[in-house]
């Protein structure tokens, strides 16, 4: 005779609430993702619901996701195809995508900041997506009323205190590979060109330095404290001009910052690659100058893809430790660059037409 093997007891709150030590009440709120329940407690609990085997996942039924595009142009190139990976992992997992814009200062204390009120709604929301331009006053205050997220890495200041999973496009490593690249076509008088105050633009800058350094070259950049991309490339290059500096190419730190060079460099009369050559970073716009950008490709798509992965194993296993991810890049070669002499200097006609403007 077969013998029927006795089913397992069904575990639910109470058992929960018993390993943990706290109330039901407080289990229920920690498991419906009531963000006032304090971390503490809330990790206990989700501690406790791990070691009986419980699957959070299927306790609340909400399936949708925040994503936060803060302190950006909504249709901004890069974040908005980082949006549309996103999205479309989403989809695939049968999981919807709220949009939000979110502005805020980046200087205000954590505490005195404001979440949207629909991503403090734990029944709708379950975690939070996070891009655009942020500081970790934002993931700070995250951290501190529970909401799980994933963060661009890339675009976030002080990215080292956060709790939260990460992802990074691995801009530093292409800006090493781009400048080598300059280099090996024989240009030493290479100038980087960005807003080096935001991250992204540092984290490039930082991987043309390390470049120059070891080819034993001078460093040399000119940053443009604005918000305006295309602005910082046209002012930066302008200002380059006017001083009359040597100079055979130019590192843009985005590809809309490399738009703005090439206004500058015609309106001074030069032109691309013939005068002065010219890179970017992104693979936004660059197919769209003329000539075509050189440029660093980051894949926003699949960075958007795998934000969605990570966030959605995070749901499912709350106690993993964070989790960083960084993506490769692809150098893009177009024609905006030219080879030189290694011993070549920017012309007379180059200096005398700088000095013109």
């Amino acid at each position: 005779m077969k013998r029927v093997k006795p089913q397992q007891a069904k575990i639910g709150l109470r058992e929960i609430a018993a390993e943990s030590h706290v109330s039901v009440p407080t289990v229920s709120r920690v498991l419906n993702g009531n963000s006032r329940v304090d971390p503490a407690i809330q990790a206990v609990v989700l501690q406790a619901a791990a070691k009986l085997d419980v699957d959070l996942s299927q306790r609340n039924k909400a399936k949708s996701l925040a994503f936060i595009l803060s302190n950006r142009l909504m249709l901004h190139p890069f974040h908005s195809r980082v949006l549309s990976g996103a999205e479309a992992q989403c989809a695939a997992h049968g999981w919807d995508m709220v949009f939000l814009s979110f502005n805020y200062p980046l200087n205000l204390p954590w505490d005195e900041l404001h979440l949207p009120k629909v991503v403090q709604r734990r029944d709708v929301i379950r975690a939070v997506i996070v891009a655009g331009t942020n500081s970790s006053n934002l993931t700070n205050l995250l951290d501190q009323k529970g909401i799980p997220y994933v963060a661009l890495g890339n675009n976030l200041f002080d990215g080292a205190s956060s709790k939260g999973d990460l992802i990074f496009s691995d801009d530093t490593r292409g800006a090493v590979e781009m400048t080598r690249y300059l280099i090996s076509m024989g240009h030493r008088h290479i100038w980087f060109v960005g807003n080096t105050r935001l991250p992204w633009f540092a984290r490039c800058f930082a991987g043309y330095s390390r470049a120059m350094e070891e080819a034993g070259l001078t460093i040399r950049h000119h940053s443009i404290d604005s918000e305006d991309d295309s602005e910082v490339g046209f002012l930066g290059t302008k200002s380059l001009l006017v001083r009359g500096e040597p100079v055979t190419a130019i590192f843009a730190g985005n590809d809309s910052t490399a738009r703005g060079v090439y206004k500058a460099l015609r309106d001074s009369g030069l032109s691309v690659p013939d005068d002065i050559s010219v890179v970017g970073c992104d693979d936004t716009v660059g197919e769209w100058l003329f000539p075509g950008l050189t440029t660093i490709r980051e894949f926003p798509e699949h960075l958007g893809k795998q934000m969605v992965e990570l966030i959605l194993r995070r749901i499912a296993n709350p106690a993993l430790e964070p989790q960083n991810v960084t993506v490769p890049t692809e150098l893009i070669k177009r024609d905006s660059c030219r080879r030189v002499a290694s011993s070549e200097e920017p012309t007379v006609e180059t200096i005398a037409a700088a000095k013109s403007v």
